[in-house]
């Protein structure tokens, strides 16, 4: 069935974007103002843009027109922020820092959250979350009156000791990671863990495959 955008509204085209492309990541972002105030948020448009240089992206949408949230006055202000990931037992305090409380609300700690100093920005982490990611903003698109897509450069980061299974070949525990996505509607989300390995596939490979096929 064919969705033509045009004429389809911002609110069903938000419903058809969200139900077709997931899991989606959660970047659960923080970022501090000139004044030191810490802001905490999750965004699911999100995921890793480039290898090398190191490069993820997310989008904010606000509340108004011309409103990119705290979050993105903060990046613009500051041009630093750091990328936590969620896992599966921090689902609930993640939601709650998606309230939208009144500014000046510290939304770590209406959810019972710490933090922990970072490395490289100063910006703090998320001391409970698996994965942190110090990021610098490399740049910042207005994509209409209240949508910001903000892509920064991975400066450091920070994974939990557990999930380490080789420092010095960056191999990491996915599994035990255990990150979620965010689905459709409301509140749906999903776990890592359910999984199949399906390795790529040469051309080698392939001319082999096509050439047994062939002789069958």
């Amino acid at each position: 069935m064919l969705f033509d955008l045009q004429n389809v509204t911002n609110e069903n085209v938000y419903k058809l974007l969200v139900a077709t492309i997931g899991p989606r990541p959660v970047a659960w972002v923080t970022t501090q103002d000139v004044d030191g105030t810490v802001n905490c948020a999750p965004f699911s448009f999100f995921n890793a843009m480039s290898g090398n240089p190191p490069v993820v992206a997310f989008g904010i949408g606000g509340r108004g027109p011309g409103d990119v949230k705290d979050t993105g006055g903060n990046i613009r202000r500051t041009g630093q922020f750091v990328v936590n990931l969620c896992s599966y037992a921090l689902a609930e305090p993640m939601n709650i820092t998606a309230i939208d409380f009144p500014k000046g609300v510290d939304e770590l700690k209406e959810a019972g959250l710490t933090t922990a100093p970072s490395t490289h920005v100063k910006v703090p982490r998320i001391a409970e979350a698996p994965v942190a990611m110090e990021c610098e903003r490399l740049v910042i698109v207005d994509v209409g009156i209240d949508r910001a897509v903000v892509l920064g450069k991975v400066v450091a980061f920070h994974i939990q000791d557990d999930c380490v299974l080789d420092k010095d070949r960056c191999y990491i525990d996915t599994p035990k990671l255990d990150l979620i996505g965010r689905l459709h509607g409301g509140g749906w989300y999903s776990r890592v863990t359910d999984r199949f390995e399906l390795p790529r596939i040469s051309v080698e490979e392939w001319a082999k495959r096509k050439a047994a096929k062939a002789a069958e």
